[in-house]
């Protein structure tokens, strides 16, 4: 899934990208980079979304956070948005729906 989405950011013109495969490596990577937007899956392994989304939000970042998945229940959407996600992406997508939700929170 993680290459699919590189190539649909990059097909928008987004080529300045970091990869990580759960929520651990992608607090690892926001601390080693400034990151302006964060694209996490729900469901990962070690760290899922939500806690990698935690965490961030802890920090006192307030960096957008996109959350890419099929968990689109109530329950789950009002818990990612007590969470502090900026946005939902489900899946599947096409390019022209990554494109409108990185329009709202970043400069393509």
């Amino acid at each position: 899934m993680r290459k699919i989405i590189i190539r649909s950011l990059q097909t928008v013109g987004i080529t300045d990208v970091v990869e990580a495969a759960d929520g651990a490596e992608g607090w690892e990577a926001m601390q080693a980079e400034l990151i302006d937007l964060v694209l996490t899956d729900w469901n990962m392994p070690n760290v899922s979304g939500l806690e990698f989304l935690k965490k961030i939000r802890e920090s006192g970042s307030e960096v957008p956070v996109i959350m890419v998945t099929t968990e689109a229940e109530k329950a789950k959407v009002v818990e990612a948005i007590q969470a502090g996600v900026t946005d939902y992406l489900c899946k599947p997508f096409d390019s022209d729906e990554l494109r409108e939700k990185l329009d709202k929170y970043i400069a393509v």
